[in-house]
């Protein structure tokens, strides 16, 4: 099946049917850029801002080892960045933008970088920031869950210890949970030619929020919003790694399951990696970039970092993604398949320094 054909079945199926199998017949200007449903499995509206990110940059955020922001800084930079997203000044409120009292809150933080001591992971600073803010917005910490694929993972974002301990700085009632890519209860569904499921952290939320990073990827060229959700979520992700993950990042992603559930994305942009990804193995390839990006739009604010990748690849004499045989094309067809704005000129930053 040609990639043209698999995105026109995918869009078809899965805009009209939801969770069943995901190919059928569309028409091809369904294909055009549209603005996605701000629902959720519960049917209440969240705030949607396609085309815009939020971007607040601050100097001297990291502790002394140059690996992890203060928590200060990780306080001030989201409580502006949610600020200068949602208009509410308020870090409750801007969270009220985005989830309800009774929501099954899940968090999709990124540990892969982060094992074994090394340092380009999600930062536990910034995910406990945006817990207080959901707790501030009425949900209970028990109705809020962070999710990782493996232990080593969780361990590297530092949001637990070395016994899988949640960290002090989360109020008591949170819950972390490891799938190990087969906790799902759903039936199996077909994406990209490929049976897989949905593990069960991610399907038995009604809100989520994605906390991916800035990485270089030796497969996909650029792993961030998207891909953080779809490849961190699903039973079997080794065999959606074919021909650069295009175009099967992209329809993961469109699946109603992921697509209805995804509320808000806050882009981890302490540090950036601009070679050598997804994981930290070199580290000289790793940057101090010192920066919270907020948005609901994950096309968007792929096509931001993955811009900062590439200027980051020309400051250091090397070839921007495309050039290394690596761009991102799985970002083009996510903006075909309506989840986001791709055309630079039409993405609205809004950039702030403190």
């Amino acid at each position: 099946m040609s990639l043209l054909l698999s995105r026109r079945g995918l869009l078809g199926a899965v805009l009209g049917a939801g969770a069943g199998v995901a190919f059928g017949p569309a028409a091809a200007a369904q294909a055009a850029p549209r603005r996605l449903p701000a629902s959720s499995p519960g049917g209440a509206a969240r705030l949607s801002i396609p085309g815009k990110v939020v971007k607040v940059g601050k100097a001297n955020t990291l502790q002394p080892n140059g690996l992890w922001p203060e928590q200060a800084s990780a306080r001030v930079m989201l409580e502006r960045a949610m600020s200068e997203l949602t208009g509410k000044a308020d870090l409750g409120q801007a969270f009220a933008q985005f989830v309800r009292t009774d929501d099954r809150v899940a968090i999709k933080p990124n540990g892969l970088g982060g094992r074994k001591g090394a340092g380009m992971a999600t930062n536990k600073e910034l995910v406990a920031e945006i817990v207080r803010g959901l707790v501030a917005a009425g949900v209970p910490a028990t109705s809020i869950t962070i999710y990782e694929q493996y232990d080593s993972f969780l361990k590297g974002t530092r949001v637990v210890d070395q016994d899988m301990k949640l960290d002090p700085a989360f109020p008591s009632g949170v819950v972390t949970v490891i799938h190990d890519n087969r906790d799902a209860v759903m039936d199996s569904i077909i994406v990209s030619g490929v049976t897989t499921r949905f593990v069960r952290p991610l399907t038995e939320a009604t809100a989520v929020i994605n906390v991916p990073v800035i990485k270089d990827h030796g497969i996909c060229g650029y792993t961030g919003a998207l891909k953080n959700m779809t490849h961190g979520s699903i039973i079997n992700p080794q065999k959606y790694h074919d021909h650069g993950i295009s175009p099967q990042i992209a329809e993961l992603y469109v699946h109603e399951i992921i697509r209805s559930r995804v509320v808000l994305h806050v882009l981890d942009g302490f540090k950036a990696m601009y070679d050598g990804g997804p994981s930290d193995r070199n580290p000289q390839r790793r940057v101090p970039h010192e920066a919270v990006y907020v948005s609901t739009d994950p096309v968007a604010l792929d096509v931001v970092g993955w811009a900062v990748v590439d200027q980051l690849r020309k400051d250091n004499g090397l070839p921007v993604l495309a050039a290394a045989g690596r761009e991102p094309s799985y970002i083009r067809i996510a903006a075909e398949l309506g989840l986001g704005v791709g055309d630079k000129k039409a993405i609205r930053m809004r950039e702030v320094r403190l």
